[in-house]
């Protein structure tokens, strides 16, 4: 957890910056706008969300599951929890 509080400034303003994206797409929805430049919308959002999902699972990756010193158990569990966060992302 450590490493998302060292960075939680920058966490929350970028959560901020895709709430502003979403909130482009309902006004477009909401216009009526032409469904190319919603889709493109839609599309920079879900780009937006993948890259903050990568960048939080390596920071999980590097502090729990590969760091030095860490408990064996500490470190399975983070990777159990790693493998179900995979999966419900792949769904």
């Amino acid at each position: 957890m450590a490493h998302l509080i060292r960075d939680k400034r920058a966490l929350v303003a970028r959560v901020r910056r895709i709430r502003g994206q979403l909130d482009a797409v309902e006004r477009s929805l909401s216009d009526e706008a032409d469904c190319a430049d919603t889709l493109q919308l839609i599309a920079s959002s879900r780009g937006a969300l993948n890259g903050l999902m990568a960048d939080l699972l390596e920071g999980h990756i590097r502090y729990h599951v590969v760091s030095d010193g860490a408990d064996p158990r500490s470190q399975a569990w983070a990777v159990d929890q790693l493998v179900a966060l995979v999966r419900a992302h792949m769904k």
